[in-house]
């Protein structure tokens, strides 16, 4: 349980190089940032700016080449390889532009898919599937599969099943960015209102103004870089 106050995901001169044909790309350059409980953090930046790669290295889907990422006072670095699928299982839930839902189950099936790693029994998925579709507005829905809802809607599951597990930390890379802009503004609201009501620690990547208007911070970045 994270304590009140405390950040929820903090990073340290973060840096991520990677080696292609053309020589170091520096995706990440000297980092820090910290975001707490209730706190909308937007990284904005043009493409190849670094964004993706920053969220990947706070929710230890990436190794930093320099620097330390904490979830809570979990230092990521530290943790072996089951602790640490253990800290993305429970601890952090993830949004993705291109939705990421698997087409042959049902809305309520793929939201129960995190929870079934969590071998929770039957009875508890059940309810935490009725509750977070009720809480995005498809309680009407769990039985439809993906190419029977609109892309809004889709996108909407991602957003339920990245909060079944109830996790302190949301990541989401880009998450209207398959969109109309209608549909974007209300995605953008739900975030928003679920940041503020369940109190979550939320990192977001967007091209999307009015997303940053909607930010308690916005990070800028540049060629890895923060402005």
């Amino acid at each position: 349980m994270i304590e009140r106050g405390a950040p929820a995901v903090r990073a340290e001169n973060l840096s991520r190089v990677y080696q292609s044909t053309a020589g170091a790309v520096h995706a990440c350059v000297d980092l820090s940032l910290e975001v707490h409980p209730g706190e909308l953090l937007v990284v904005c930046g043009p493409s190849g700016a670094g964004k993706t790669t920053l969220l990947n290295l706070l929710g230890g889907l990436d190794t930093p080449s320099s620097g330390r990422v904490w979830l809570g006072e979990a230092e990521l670095g530290m943790l072996s390889e089951a602790e640490l699928a253990g800290i993305r299982r429970d601890r952090l839930g993830y949004v993705f532009q291109s939705f990421g839902l698997i087409p042959v189950l049902s809305a309520a099936e793929n939201v129960e898919v995190p929870l079934r790693l969590q071998r929770l029994p039957a009875a508890e998925r059940d309810a935490r599937v009725a509750e977070v579709l009720a809480l995005v507005g498809l309680a009407g829905h769990a039985a439809q599969r993906p190419g029977e809802l609109s892309g809004g809607q889709q996108q909407r599951v991602g957003i339920a099943r990245a909060l079944a597990t109830r996790p302190p930390v949301l990541l989401a890379d880009e998450p209207t960015g398959q969109l109309d802009s209608r549909t974007a503004g209300t995605v953008m609201d739900l975030i928003v209102e679920l940041v503020r009501s369940q109190g979550i620690a939320a990192v977001v990547s967007t091209h999307d103004p009015l997303l940053m208007q909607r930010a308690d911070r916005i990070l800028e970045l540049h060629d890895g870089r923060a402005r």
